[in-house]
């Protein structure tokens, strides 16, 4: 007993204190901010991979950008990313960040059904389904439960069995061959249920959007409760966007 006490004040407390205030390094890549200032606009939306960039006005929509920077390299002075990590929300207009703003990302309250916070609130069990993912936001949900992030001190814990579990997290464009498991998965989770799309491919098929190997059928049946961007997402990024879902008292208007 002595010993193990010992090696647990050595260690210390590994996990972050906060992970609503926690600072991230300045390589991370969060919420834009677009200026005003005048561009050749037509040069910019032309840099963007997947369409993420509007031109009327100049916007960027978090759900389609792959958070690569091309724009920020390009024309440095008209957008900067940010180290803000608290990107996910529940409305897709919530996601598209315009030029000579710059508000946080935050979940509008109107959306959120009573149910929720009612009996998830202090614990939700979530079943991870990659629909034909990359392995990258796989990853990071993985790390959501590590001694760092520590996510199941919140109650939020990921199960092998969709039933014992009160939500599914999506990840991936949906591909053609996960369509179906995607939907047994989802039949098999008791009422209430929520869906949450966690990354960039989830929630608007990424590089594949159009892609022919992709059905995403499922997303037009049901009511989608969380989007959480990111090319991979940020575990507190993840983390922030489920609390604010599921408390009673939550960052949100």
């Amino acid at each position: 007993m002595f010993n193990t006490l010992k090696i647990l004040f050595h260690h210390g407390r590994q996990s972050i204190p906060n992970v609503a205030t926690a600072e991230l390094p300045g390589i991370f890549r969060g919420r834009p901010v677009i200026t005003n200032e005048k561009i050749d606009t037509a040069a910019l939306v032309k840099l963007c991979p997947t369409g993420a960039i509007g031109s009327s006005p100049i916007s960027i929509d978090l759900g389609k950008c792959t958070f690569c920077g091309e724009c920020a390299f390009a024309f440095p002075n008209k957008i900067t990313f940010t180290k803000d990590y608290k990107l996910a929300t529940n409305s897709l207009e919530r996601l598209i960040v315009t030029e000579g703003t710059n508000q946080p990302v935050l979940l509008d309250a109107s959306l959120i059904r009573s149910e929720i916070s009612k009996y998830f609130s202090g614990s939700l069990k979530l079943r991870q389904v990659s629909a034909g993912g990359d392995n990258s936001c796989e990853m990071e949900l993985n790390a959501c439960g590590n001694v760092n992030f520590d996510m199941g001190r919140f109650g939020i814990e990921f199960v092998a069995s969709p039933r014992h579990a009160d939500g599914i997290v999506i990840t991936g464009p949906l591909s053609e061959n996960m369509a179906l498991p995607l939907q047994i998965c989802y039949d098999a989770i008791p009422e209430p249920k929520i869906i949450i799309l966690a990354g960039t491919d989830a929630i608007s098929g990424g590089i594949f959007s159009g892609s022919p190997a992709l059905n995403r059928h499922f997303l037009n049946q049901y009511k989608i409760d969380l989007y959480v961007p990111g090319n991979p997402i940020h575990p507190l990024t993840f983390i922030n966007g489920v609390l604010d879902l599921i408390r009673t008292n939550p960052r949100h208007t």
